[in-house]
């Protein structure tokens, strides 16, 4: 229940409002977003990789409805990775980008689909450029169908396309399945965005079901498997998988969100597995920050403290 409602809250108006205004709000926000800047979010890069942690970087923003937003939103990932390169951070694909279809134009009146294609293309040259790879967030469900329209025509071109699968939708073993192929990344997260029964698992116990099934598919196949997960049980299970299937340290990665359970992170880079962190940046924030706390509802109360206090 708690879930559904911070979902809710997620896309009310209101509540974006009374939460924004709040005068330590920013001071919480940046336990879990890098900064409002390319040059912060490169900074805080910079930091994580000298820790030996891995970085893909989201610039916060969706539902695009301009197309000149949507060119100005690509504008600022190809500028980033130009700075993420000229500080030395994307070499081996140690600092790469996510993108979200909506924020380049996925949900434009007018052929908002060629729009975010031609935008996520323009990206992904930039990347190849700087020695780097791009990952395509999946969004909404009603976007699922589309953005995988996109990778699939994009990975001709860009064969190293990363694309996001959600544990809570009940097509996802089946969208594992038919993802597990050579060359292919596959963002493996149990989801964040609200959904009817009938699209989506409603309990955490089929959702983590679901996750660990694709789990096995994705490790049992072709492609590279990106772990997207806090969850003890599950981080075990994809060890598991790993030593079953013959998977070395390099044949799979650990993803988590910056902010959330930092002292695994390190444990697992310090024991030689790859661990990249998802490092959000840039001033809209709320709606990233409250699916975040529907993820992790134990996060509530700390943020909850935060709004009331200034300790």
């Amino acid at each position: 229940m708690l879930r559904r409602i911070l979902l809710a809250a997620s896309a009310s108006g209101r509540a974006r409002k009374l939460v924004t205004s709040a005068p330590v709000a920013r001071g919480v926000v940046a336990r879990y977003v890098a900064g409002d800047t390319a040059a912060e979010a490169v900074a805080v890069t910079g930091r994580l990789r000298a820790e030996g942690l891995l970085v893909t970087l989201d610039h916060l923003g969706e539902d695009t409805r301009d197309a000149r937003q949507a060119d100005a939103a690509t504008g600022e990932y190809t500028a980033l990775l130009a700075s993420l390169a000229a500080a030395g951070l994307t070499a081996g694909g140690g600092a790469e980008v996510s993108v979200k279809p909506t924020a380049v134009g996925l949900g434009l009146a007018d052929h908002g689909e060629k729009t975010a294609a031609e935008n996520i293309s323009r990206i992904c040259a930039a990347a190849r450029a700087e020695g780097t790879t791009v990952t395509v967030d999946m969004e909404d469900h009603h976007h699922v169908d589309a953005t995988l329209r996109i990778v699939r025509a994009l990975r001709g071109e860009f064969p190293d396309l990363g694309c996001v699968i959600q544990s809570q939708l009940r097509r996802s073993a089946a969208d594992a399945a038919a993802l597990a192929t050579p060359g292919s990344r596959v963002r493996l997260c149990k989801g964040a965005y609200n959904a009817p029964q009938d699209v989506a698992f409603t309990s955490r116990a089929e959702v983590d079901r679901s996750y660990a099934r694709c789990l096995r598919v994705l490790m049992r196949g072709s492609g590279y498997p990106m772990l997207a997960t806090h969850d003890p049980r599950l981080i075990e299970i994809g060890a598991a998988q790993a030593r079953l299937t013959g998977r070395g340290p390099d044949d799979f990665e650990y993803q988590m969100l910056y902010g959330i359970r930092p002292a695994e992170q390190r444990r697992l880079a310090a024991e030689g597995a790859r661990m990249r962190l998802y490092l959000p940046y840039g001033s809209d924030w709320y709606g990233y920050l409250v699916r975040r706390l529907a993820e992790r509802p134990a996060n509530l109360a700390f943020f909850a403290r935060s709004l009331v206090t200034r300790r």
